[in-house]
């Protein structure tokens, strides 16, 4: 079972797009042959990515259907991709001075300000994906005696326990302190959302697409590049570190990554090289 609902809708909309595009050449779920799934792909006008997102959500589907003994083959089993290889993402990465301004630009001391300061350090200062961070509750906040830390839970049901640094701290409690915080039951969201115009936090928590809207009104704000996202921190965060000298395994830990290739397309320090490469030029 597929467990990340976002990749269950994606390989729900390519599955019926295929299944449509199956029913109007009238051919029936025991008719399909891995000629025929070829031909779809060969069709196709989607690009790799989605191309290669398309035919592993058919084969999934079919293998499914081989182990409910609706079919005896899966058609889609032998059929190759076109080859495709990213060597490096397509998150923007918002560069170190931009992270800067962004967090200078939200200044004062309203429960709004308080709250996206804290969720921007968040993302900056902890690698955290906006989804996990939209997920924190109270109890994710840990004092061990020394220092406090947050705990993830990313993708895959994967925890991350993360030390919370000294201005991160301050900005997370900063953020509690604007309500009574110690009084609230331990699975009560961390980050809340704003009611209305008042700027007030309610009970409730933010979601993944309130923390995008959130980022991108900031940027707004500050005047710096609306194109970028919450994930442009992670980008921004991993090539820091790297550029630092701190070893692979131990950003690919602070990630999440389950593999360093994971990592490495995070990586922004080639396109700088590149760049400083093709000023050179002389013509």
């Amino acid at each position: 079972m597929i467990r990340n609902h976002h990749t269950r809708d994606a390989y729900l909309r390519a599955v019926r797009q295929f299944l449509s595009w199956a029913s109007s050449h009238e051919s029936c779920l025991d008719r399909i042959t891995p000629g025929l799934v070829g031909r779809y792909f060969d069709q196709s006008t989607g690009s790799l990515p989605t191309k290669k997102l398309s035919l592993a959500a058919i084969r999934t589907f079919f293998d499914v259907l081989v182990n409910r003994h609706v079919l005896i083959l899966n058609p889609a089993a032998t059929v190759r991709g076109e080859r495709y290889q990213a060597v490096e993402g397509k998150t923007p990465e918002i560069s170190i001075e931009q992270a800067r301004a962004l967090m200078a630009s939200i200044a004062g001391d309203r429960p709004a300000n308080l709250r996206d300061r804290a969720i921007i350090a968040t993302l900056i200062y902890t690698c955290a994906r906006d989804g996990a961070v939209a997920g924190l509750r109270l109890r994710d906040f840990q004092w061990d005696g020394t220092q406090y830390a947050l705990r993830f839970m990313e993708k895959g049901g994967k925890e991350r326990l993360i030390p919370v640094r000294h201005d991160l701290q301050q900005a997370l409690l900063a953020y509690l302190n604007s309500f009574d915080w110690t009084r609230q039951p331990a699975d009560a969201p961390f980050f809340r959302s704003i009611a209305g115009r008042n700027g007030q936090l309610t009970s409730r928590p933010i979601r993944n697409v309130d923390t995008c809207r959130m980022v991108k009104r900031r940027l707004k704000d500050a005047r710096l590049p609306t194109h970028l996202v919450p994930h442009s921190c992670r980008a921004a965060t991993i090539t820091n570190l790297l550029s630092q000298g701190v070893p692979l395994e131990d950003v690919q830990y602070l990630a999440g990554h389950a593999d360093p290739r994971t990592t490495r397309l995070y990586d922004r320090r080639q396109r700088q090289v590149t760049r400083n490469t093709v000023e050179r030029i002389s013509i």
